[in-house]
């Protein structure tokens, strides 16, 4: 688990060094199939980093689509990002950060 804190907050911290505007995170959603404790811990500290201001907001895989106003906006900035394979899809393997 430390270490996955660790490689997020240095995956942040690249992100931001290169101006990205998102990126996508592939934590995968645990062998167990009942969602992961380095999801749960990732998608809690992206939590904390939104009340800091570290980054703009955050997308869970599950939320990643058309419907969701996050995703939405992202969409709108990002036409692009409408060609990525896991929009709409549900995966809970992954989570969307915006910066």
């Amino acid at each position: 688990m430390d270490r996955a804190h660790v490689r997020l907050q240095d995956e942040l911290q690249r992100a931001r060094q290169q101006q990205l505007h998102a990126l996508k995170l592939i934590h995968g959603y645990g062998s167990k199939g009942v969602g992961g404790a380095i999801r749960i811990a990732i998608q809690a500290t992206l939590a904390r980093r939104v009340k800091e201001g570290v980054i703009r907001a955050f997308i869970p895989g599950e939320d990643f689509r058309i419907s969701d106003e996050v995703t939405w906006e992202l969409l709108r900035r990002f036409p692009e990002l409408k060609q990525d394979r896991d929009l709409g899809r549900g995966n809970k393997g992954i989570t969307l950060v915006v910066f």
